[in-house]
């Protein structure tokens, strides 16, 4: 496949990995409320974010509220907050530079070796993105699945997986994909080598009159002997 082409599919995964980023950070739908045992009252839902929760009566009101404070917030809530706003400032750059360093763009000249090193540096902050969005994406998954399972949590406080865990799965999928197909297009080219003949020996300058007239002198010497 042509590079060009996969310059604009690793910039595309990237762009949607952009996207769908910036939807998880903004997405309430972290943790959603569990209807199990007594908590069996279907048109009441709540729903539990990053910066904010919601509660949803009947699919017809909505009620969302910020949260009061953020040391009030569980440890995988808070460092989500940081490497989702990390992640969303990195893969915003990563597009920008990505966008620079594209061939159909004159934004680096027609400088091929800069070019390749600045979508390197695209590709590479791409997969640093996705690594961020998938660490508090995980985290939160896995304390919600322990908590369910855990006898001593009231089934009240039971959450489960909510869509913006799914979808951040998708878009740390995109972010790696993106920045590993940018980084596997950026490999280094073969060089060419030259090869020379090795330099002619001082011997091989003398002309080959020279040398036989110094043979035969020699042998003209010996006879006198």
């Amino acid at each position: 496949m042509d590079k060009g082409v996969l310059q604009i599919v690793g910039l595309v995964l990237g762009g949607i990995g952009l996207i769908g980023t910036c939807a998880v950070t903004g997405m309430p739908q972290w943790r959603v409320t569990a209807f199990i045992e007594n908590n069996i009252i279907v048109f009441e839902t709540l729903w539990e974010g990053l910066w904010m929760n919601c509660f949803r009566q009947a699919n017809i009101r909505m009620q969302c509220k910020m949260y009061d404070s953020l040391l009030a917030l569980t440890p995988d809530l808070q460092a989500g907050r940081a490497l989702m706003c990390i992640a969303v400032i990195l893969s915003f750059l990563a597009v920008l530079v990505a966008i620079i360093g594209m061939r159909c763009t004159n934004c680096a000249g027609d400088n091929e070796k800069s070019k390749k090193i600045i979508l390197l540096i695209s590709g590479i902050s791409f997969i640093l993105s996705g690594v961020l969005v998938l660490i508090p994406v995980s985290w939160t998954a896995n304390q919600i699945i322990r908590d369910f399972y855990n006898p001593l949590v009231n089934a009240a406080q039971k959450r489960e997986l909510g869509e913006a865990l799914y979808i951040g799965w998708a878009t740390a999928l995109c972010l790696v994909a993106g920045g590993g197909i940018l980084c596997c297009i950026c490999s280094p080219t073969e060089q060419k080598y030259k090869y020379s003949l090795p330099p002619k020996s001082a011997a091989s300058n003398i002309p080959r009159g020279v040398v036989a007239k110094k043979t035969s002198s020699l042998y003209s010497k010996s006879q006198y002997v």
